[in-house]
């Protein structure tokens, strides 16, 4: 805010380093936490194959945290795309042709937005694979998240729950983005 005041520039890592690193980390943690929601959304409604736990491979039951499809990791990227598209749309009505064409294009925000939403959803399958409990209960007939004498663990051990989880992915994956958008991004 120091300096660029209140406006929010084009990206340009150039010109506006910060500004762009903050935008592209608030992008980055949107598109993890939208692809995230429609992997577990997508995933679980179209989905016909049985998905894989993302630290083994082997085949888990719907519902288990850490659990991945094909139909699920292309839905990931899919929410993160609708993001990237939204805030490029955002910014070719915000600024006109000539300030556009003085920066560097814009619309590889698309792209790194796909690429976050994609790696959110990974990197939230592996934390909810590992520090998020998973077990098949008899009792209940269905996934749970607490261990009791009446479960079966799958996956992971009991110190986050899915709220946890969901934050550290965001958070790392807006950690992520910023670099690796500094790194590939076309000047």
């Amino acid at each position: 805010m120091v300096d660029t005041g209140f406006m929010d520039p084009p990206l340009d890592f150039g010109h506006y380093y910060d500004a762009t690193w903050m935008a592209m980390a608030v992008v980055g943690a949107i598109s993890c936490c939208c692809g995230d929601t429609f992997a577990s959304e997508v995933g679980t409604v179209l989905g016909s194959e049985q998905p894989r736990l993302v630290t083994t491979w082997s085949k888990v039951p719907v519902g288990t945290n850490g659990a991945v499809s094909l139909i699920g990791l292309a839905a990931s990227a899919f929410g993160g795309f609708i993001i990237g598209l939204a805030y490029y749309i955002s910014l070719l009505l915000t600024y006109d042709g000539t300030v556009l064409q003085s920066v560097p294009p814009q619309w590889p925000v698309v792209l790194f937005a796909t690429l976050a939403g994609f790696l959110g959803s990974l990197i939230d399958s592996l934390l909810g694979a590992t520090v998020q409990y998973s077990a098949f209960c008899s009792e209940e007939k269905r996934i749970v998240h607490m261990p009791s004498t009446t479960t079966k663990h799958i996956a992971g051990w009991p110190i986050l729950d899915n709220d946890g989880v969901n934050m550290f992915s965001s958070l790392l994956t807006a950690l992520l983005m910023p670099r690796i958008s500094f790194a590939l991004w076309p000047l």
